[in-house]
């Protein structure tokens, strides 16, 4: 019914009325799903340790400094190599009282043995000067870095910050075994790290996606139509009251990327609701999210 309200607004917006000039693709706002038992904390159940650092040594984007915070799980073995998640707009997802709270649906999931121990990497977006805002999302690099179709943000991940974090701990190499996850457009930085470098991440979670025409990003469609199929897997989250402003709309941007990845038959699922440009309906599934992310 969802989508058949999706199409039908469609319609409405080709034929406008004398009355109705400029129709808006959108839904009634229903309230978002609640944080469910995975995202709260469980007794007996062991706690990965967080740590934090300011990264400001990148050759990739000269002059940024940034903080990153590092989650190991308690199960944490340094003789194994241990999978990887990486996180953009890392304060976001680390927060134990976010709309995420990553840390905690990790330890109560990696303890249940529905995913298997990862290291998480979060990793603020780079700032250029002295004065930060007081949000790291407003970072001034964070566009240049998240909305750009080209291999510059997977270099710096790959080149600099997994052999980084790799000096203390025993990170996997196996591309199957790496996931990255993004919000707006740390969502389209996801899908482009594992775009451009699926022989080192191939797991990919997204929510309200920017797959707009922020700095091209509207671009991709197309692109997974015309190209090789590429071994991804891919879980997407999207509200139907996204944005819709001169970049162009959310919603239809990820209607057409579901099209595109269907259509070249991706490992890939789509959650929809009538949220807005919010991470609460993402946060609500996040659990089954990663459960289908990181299944066998």
């Amino acid at each position: 019914m969802l989508k058949k309200s999706i199409l039908l607004s469609l319609l409405l917006a080709a034929h406008p009325t004398a009355q109705q000039t400029s129709p808006k693709l959108s839904l009634p706002e229903m309230p978002e799903p609640a944080l469910g038992a995975d995202s709260m904390e469980k007794a007996g159940f062991p706690k990965g340790k967080v740590t934090d650092f300011v990264f400001s040594d990148s050759k990739v984007f000269p002059g940024t400094n940034r903080r990153i915070y590092l989650y190991i799980p308690a199960q944490y073995d340094v003789k194994k190599e241990t999978a990887v998640m990486v996180f953009q707009d890392g304060h976001t997802y680390v927060n134990p009282k976010g709309e995420f709270r990553v840390t905690t649906v990790f330890d109560n999931l990696i303890a249940a043995g529905d995913m298997p121990p990862v290291i998480g990497i979060f990793i603020d977006p780079g700032h250029k000067g002295d004065s930060k805002p007081e949000a790291p999302w407003k970072n001034n690099n964070r566009s240049f870095e998240y909305d750009t179709l080209s291999a510059d943000y997977a270099t710096f991940l790959i080149d600099e910050i997994l052999p980084l974090v790799g000096k203390d701990y025993n990170l996997t190499k196996d591309p199957e075994m790496r996931a990255i996850c993004g919000t707006s457009s740390g969502g389209i930085c996801a899908w482009t790290v594992a775009w451009v470098r699926p022989d080192a991440f191939r797991k990919v979670a997204s929510s309200i996606g920017s797959f707009t025409n922020i700095r091209g990003g509207d671009a991709y469609p197309g692109l997974i139509r015309k190209s090789e199929k590429k071994p991804i897997r891919g879980f997407f989250q999207e509200g139907i009251n996204d944005l819709d402003n001169e970049h162009g709309n959310w919603p239809l941007g990820n209607m057409a990327m579901e099209s595109a990845l269907k259509f070249k038959g991706y490992d890939h699922k789509y959650v929809w609701g009538h949220g807005a440009h919010s991470g609460k309906h993402m946060g609500a599934i996040f659990p089954d999210a990663i459960r289908w992310l990181w299944r066998k």
